[in-house]
């Protein structure tokens, strides 16, 4: 129980924060005085468009940490004093990324189909298409003394023409363009086959953040504010056309929300600012080659060198090549073990980018050096805590035994030194038959190096 309480805490109290923001503001709106005038015009349409925008702000604050990376091997380092369950979470981080995705799609839908209702009740209203109560409303603004509630402010408009030339409404048909084009492209079968396509429209976040920042400014949403002597509505609702000329009605004033949403995504905003930074830092740092080897099934090899490098069993690297693409960074398990002087990578071709890479590498003459490449990380996985256990099991297949590549190597050595950090005495390996011809020539080089 208090695993399976440690293994999804996480998901519950991130489930438990979005229903609690979305009951609690739904209610807000939904039974706030001060609101009584605007749902008289647009009803709970109101409700359902400000709870998933509370929503949303809580999940645009958490979508950027889970891929900063740098700051996740932060906190790995950090938890070490906590135990190996807290920080097995950080390994979860693209899952969660993946959820929070999930919810602001689902939340953005919701805000934008309750939304499309208020601009058409709201253009309706201002075109004298209801009572004389929401007409009255929608009139207000008119003279110098009053505030208007409505914001649709000329009667001719119509609901297409207010979405597209407000700021609200310009800046959430954008975001909400860039959000679909971002969940669509981020689905498997496109991100496998056509990673180039899912990383250059991913990008479409900065967009997002950008429309998302300013989309409140236009201040759509109004409320009631307090007038001396007080406009009580549940006097006055009854009798709009008496408002200013009787004491106990005076004209109603309104006024729009302060924007909130900068202050909720300014923070992971910066933070992830630092965190291209850092790579690009590192994207200046001189990366050599050491030795490039071409093996059995379409595997490249390469063996690097970058000075003040330390790396873990188990761990990754980010490579970019700007002789193929300045922007993109692909993942890679490092197949080296700590214990040598270089670290080194299996690369697979599956995808436009291996093979403009593999394919430029294979015409390079014996010896020479490829082109330039960038190295981000190294990054840590699960695999750090291999050495902890006394029987530690090892099961992959194809590519993906390029983690217990490095472990396996680190143990050779552990043993050849006699390191009482070697703890584990047993460590069961399954493999694919077709990939052990693959997996054993990567340690080729480790027994020539032992003579």
């Amino acid at each position: 129980m208090g695993n399976w309480i440690i293994d999804h805490g996480p998901s519950l109290v991130w489930t438990g924060i979005n229903t609690f923001l979305f009951v609690y503001f739904y209610l807000f709106y939904d039974r706030g005085d001060r609101f009584f005038y605007t749902r008289h015009i647009i009803g709970s349409a109101l409700s359902w468009a400000r709870a998933p925008a509370a929503v949303l702000n809580f999940n645009c604050l958490l979508v950027l940490l889970p891929v900063c990376r740098n700051l996740l091997s932060l906190l790995r380092g950090s938890f070490v004093c906590c135990g190996r369950s807290l920080r097995k979470q950080l390994d979860k981080n693209l899952t969660f990324h993946k959820l929070v995705g999930y919810m602001i799609g689902l939340m953005t839908a919701v805000h934008t189909i309750a939304h499309l209702f208020n601009v058409e009740w709201f253009t309706r209203s201002r075109q004298g298409g209801f009572d004389i109560l929401s007409t009255t409303l929608s009139r207000l603004g008119e003279l110098e003394n009053e505030t208007y509630l409505n914001p649709v402010r000329d009667p001719n408009a119509t609901p297409t023409y207010v979405a597209f030339t407000t700021i609200g409404g310009l800046t959430g048909v954008i975001i909400t363009l860039a959000l679909i084009l971002m969940i669509t492209s981020s689905m498997e079968v496109i991100r496998r086959s056509y990673f180039e396509v899912f990383w250059y429209i991913h990008h479409l976040f900065i967009i997002f953040f950008a429309g998302l920042v300013i989309h409140g400014a236009g201040r759509m949403v109004r409320s009631q504010t307090p007038t001396n002597p007080p406009h009580n509505f549940t006097v006055c609702k009854d009798q709009p056309l008496e408002w200013g000329k009787v004491p106990e009605c005076p004209i109603p004033q309104f006024a729009g929300g302060f924007p909130q949403t900068w202050m909720w995504v300014i923070g992971p905003m910066f933070l992830y600012l630092c965190e291209r930074l850092l790579r690009f830092i590192r994207y200046l740092q001189s990366v050599t080659y050491r030795k490039i080897i071409m093996r059995p099934s379409n595997v490249l090899e390469l063996q690097l060198v970058k000075r003040g490098f330390k790396m873990e069993v188990g761990q990754y690297i980010f490579m970019n090549c700007p002789a193929i693409s300045q922007l993109e960074w692909h993942p890679f398990t490092m197949t080296s073990a700590p214990e040598e002087d270089f670290f080194s990578v299996h690369i697979r071709s599956v995808g436009d980018w291996t093979e403009k890479l593999i394919k430029m590498l294979e015409q390079l003459p014996e010896g020479a050096q490829g082109p330039k490449m960038a190295v981000d990380g190294p990054f840590g996985t699960a695999s750090e805590d291999v050495f902890d256990y006394e029987v530690s099991v090892l099961v992959g297949c194809g590519i993906g035994v390029t983690p217990f590549a490095s472990i396996l190597k680190s143990i050779w050595y552990k043993f050849k030194q006699s390191s009482p950090k070697l703890r584990t005495k047993k460590v069961p390996f399954s493999i694919k038959l077709s990939t052990f011809r693959s997996f054993i020539h990567s340690f080729i080089h480790v027994a020539d190096a032992s003579r």
